[in-house]
């Protein structure tokens, strides 16, 4: 009895000490101190970018010492734990995935106008700010071996009517049935159909297309395959996918603390485009590089853009209103 009672003590203690260090996911700091702390994904393009976020705060604030939470599972998943306080900087968010996920808006095709609707949308209902982009956006591309382009004069989505009943196209399982923006809304807007199309998971879509086994797949546009294989990516000319162009969220109250990070994050803003991505996610997922060496790499060769002094959003159209309630504790810049 003893005994039992004794482990039982020794397994509470355990699963206190588990959930104490789940709280802390900064280790060394913390939201609710003035703390700085980044949330991540689970996928390696989420991984890479919140490093290159954090990485440029140690290299301009080396008081600081970010923290990080990686491996959440979703975009979901990254704003409920900024919004619970557990972190206050979202590395990666993509405007298409925000808009109509925990915004809750109706889509739209037009990148401007998505843009518009999400850093407007985050600053009132969340007290956030939505930055401008990295420079790319990480949307479902339909793409093809470069030699199959050439060969057949393949630029633009529309070209592959005339094929459409030789092709063979190899695409996401989840698209068939989509809505919005899957294969009936691909038949509706191009009007046509393919005659032979093999829904498979989203992994295996490149090697399809690399083998030879599929002409036309429709995968992920910054995926590192893509440079790999070099293969290449079809203009989606009629505008089927929304916008998922990539950029960074901090909280307002962070920024009221370290209004600093405003410069610091603008310094990245365009400068990874997806070519860019694309390599960046080949040398972490098919060289097993580390996303933390992948960006400090990256950061290094660009000397962390120190001689970039972007415009700051007090001087922009779209944010004047967005960040009037963070100005006064900027010093009035």
């Amino acid at each position: 009895m003893k005994y039992k009672k004794i482990l039982f003590l020794n397994l509470t203690l355990i699963l206190l000490l588990i959930l104490s260090s789940c709280s802390l996911p900064g280790l060394e700091t913390n939201v609710k101190s003035d703390g700085i702390i980044v949330a991540s994904g689970n996928m390696t393009e989420r991984q890479v970018l919140s490093e290159i976020v954090v990485q440029m705060i140690e290299y301009y604030m080396p008081e600081q010492k970010p923290g990080l939470i990686n491996n959440l599972g979703s975009s979901m998943l990254i704003f409920q734990s900024i919004e619970r306080e557990d972190a206050n900087i979202g590395g990666g968010m993509y405007t298409g995935t925000s808009l109509t996920g925990e915004l809750g808006m109706d889509v739209t095709t037009d990148p401007k106008e998505a843009f518009n609707m999400v850093i407007n949308g985050y600053s009132e209902k969340f007290n956030m700010v939505w930055f401008p982009s990295y420079g790319f956006e990480n949307t479902y591309a339909f793409m093809t071996s470069r030699k199959f382009a050439e060969e057949n004069n393949i630029e633009k989505v529309s070209d592959l009517e005339k094929l459409k009943d030789t092709l063979r196209v190899g695409v996401d399982t989840t698209w068939i049935d989509r809505d919005g923006d899957g294969y009936d809304s691909f038949q509706e807007l191009y009007g046509f159909e393919f005659e032979h199309i093999t829904p498979m998971e989203i992994g295996l879509v490149y090697d399809a297309i690399n083998s030879e086994k599929m002409h036309v797949a429709l995968g992920y546009s910054t995926d590192g395959r893509i440079n790999a294989y070099d293969l290449v990516l079809l203009k989606d000319d009629l505008h089927l996918f929304p916008p998922y162009d990539c950029s960074a969220v901090i909280t307002k109250n962070l920024l009221r603390v370290y209004p600093e990070l405003e410069t610091i994050i603008l310094k990245l803003e365009g400068e990874i485009d997806s070519e860019t991505m694309q390599k960046l996610n080949r040398l972490s997922d098919e060289m097993k590089i580390e996303p933390n060496i992948v960006a400090r790499d990256f950061l290094k060769e660009h000397n962390y853009f120190e001689d970039k002094n972007p415009i700051p959003l007090s001087e922009r159209e779209e944010y004047i209103d967005i960040i009037k309630d963070v100005l006064p504790l900027q010093g009035g810049n």
